[in-house]
């Protein structure tokens, strides 16, 4: 791939051992990265991410001694009603030889004990928007199995991770609805009846298009709100924001953690 050939130029040619995808407030997390920042709008056909909060460019290089690609911020279905728009980042990835990717969200909680600036690990997830982007994927690839999409060994290493940090780390299952508008009391209804822990507008398409290329998976949720219809907060992309610092503070704990120890 010859964007991969060209980022290797600029970055160096060592081959990257896992991806980060930033959600909202951790764009700082990128600035500690030891290494080369590649804005989006310099990698040709990379999306261009266009959510205040999210900072879109790629790093790569060293963080807690694990070369890392640090992908700041992501393009949401939402954006462009394309659930594949972060295929070709994810194939980059693959392309530069990593094998691991940890996503990150903010989202909201259908569960009183994980309250706002708390984090849950996804243990699964159910794609409530209907949308899949392997659609119009042409190989018999497209069928990838989803049993194991969040996979066991990088979770644990998370949690061993989050223990050490002192920073609870409770799993859940994360439901993917579309976006922008947020979910309304009776869709969170729903979604408790189902057995949903929290509700967000990412990711979900990221996990698959992961497995689609054969990397392991994990996700965490930085949990800014309670569900529509849970609390007497006013839901919005500024409360989102203003929140999200709260749990990303502990989030760069654990993934600091993770990588000091990574096997």
């Amino acid at each position: 791939m010859d964007l991969v050939a060209h980022i290797k130029r600029l970055a160096g040619d060592a081959p990257v051992r896992i991806g980060l995808v930033l959600g909202s407030g951790l764009g700082h997390l990128a600035e500690a990265v030891d290494g080369v920042a590649i804005p989006y709008t310099d990698l040709s056909g990379f999306p261009h991410a266009g959510v205040s909060g999210h900072n879109p460019k790629l790093v790569i290089g060293d963080l807690e001694g694990v070369r890392v690609a640090v992908f700041g911020g992501r393009m949401h279905y939402y954006e462009s009603g394309n659930p594949a728009a972060m295929r070709l980042p994810l194939e980059v990835l693959k392309g530069l030889g990593a094998d691991s990717l940890i996503l990150t969200n903010a989202a909201g909680s259908l569960r009183a004990d994980i309250p706002p600036g708390d984090l849950m690990l996804l243990s699964d997830h159910i794609n409530l928007s209907g949308a899949n982007p392997l659609i119009g994927e042409k190989t018999d690839a497209r069928f990838v199995p989803m049993t194991d999409a969040h996979d066991e060994g990088l979770r644990g290493q998370l949690k061993a991770a989050a223990a050490r940090a002192g920073v609870d780390l409770p799993e859940g299952v994360y439901a993917w609805f579309s976006g922008p508008s947020f979910e309304t009391p009776a869709e969170i209804r729903m979604a408790k009846v189902l057995g949903i822990d929290a509700v967000g507008m990412s990711t979900v398409p990221e996990v698959i298009l992961a497995r689609f290329l054969g990397l392991k998976v994990a996700a965490i949720s930085t949990i800014t709100n309670m569900g529509a219809g849970l609390s007497d907060e006013r839901l919005s992309h500024e409360h989102t924001k203003a929140m999200a610092p709260l749990g990303a503070a502990k989030l760069e704990k654990v993934i600091r953690e993770t990588l000091r120890h990574l096997r």
